[in-house]
């Protein structure tokens, strides 16, 4: 009896910790369901990232646009530094036509959000917002796993 009294009150004390542990797993840690924090190793695309996740995971389901319009100038500029970097080391010949194809998407859908971010509707913004989201994705898919 006094065994089994032990074990219930060992349970009481760990289920909550176990709980606690696996939600904050399931949840994927600090970024939702894209695990642990994020590296591309390729420093744009980490710093785009960080700015993207919260906006992607938190602000967008909320329906929060004005915290979307509040982050689009500097995702914008983050875009930018994409742009500029252009197609990173370690992209292999044959995929540097591609990659270059997808770049180019990611640019028109990082004008169109910074623009739609200051003139557009709600509407407007979620779409472009969603057209940069799936455009970076396309790009970071692409990137070399070294």
């Amino acid at each position: 009896m006094k065994r089994f009294a032990l074990l219930f009150a060992f349970a009481i004390l760990v289920t909550p910790i176990a709980l606690s542990s696996s939600s904050t797993i399931a949840a994927g840690g600090q970024h939702g369901t894209h695990g642990m924090k994020h590296s591309f190793r390729v420093a744009q695309y980490d710093a785009f990232h960080d700015v993207l996740h919260p906006l992607q995971h938190e602000a967008l389901p909320a329906k929060d646009f004005r915290r979307i319009r509040n982050k689009a100038a500097l995702l914008a500029k983050r875009g930018n530094a994409i742009v500029r970097l252009g197609v990173p080391r370690g992209v292999t010949e044959t995929n540097k036509a591609e990659f270059g194809k997808e770049l180019s998407k990611f640019k028109a859908a990082n004008t169109s959000f910074k623009t739609a971010s200051t003139k557009g509707t709600d509407a407007e913004l979620e779409a472009s917002f969603n057209a940069i989201h799936d455009s970076f994705e396309m790009l970071a898919g692409m990137l070399p796993r070294t």
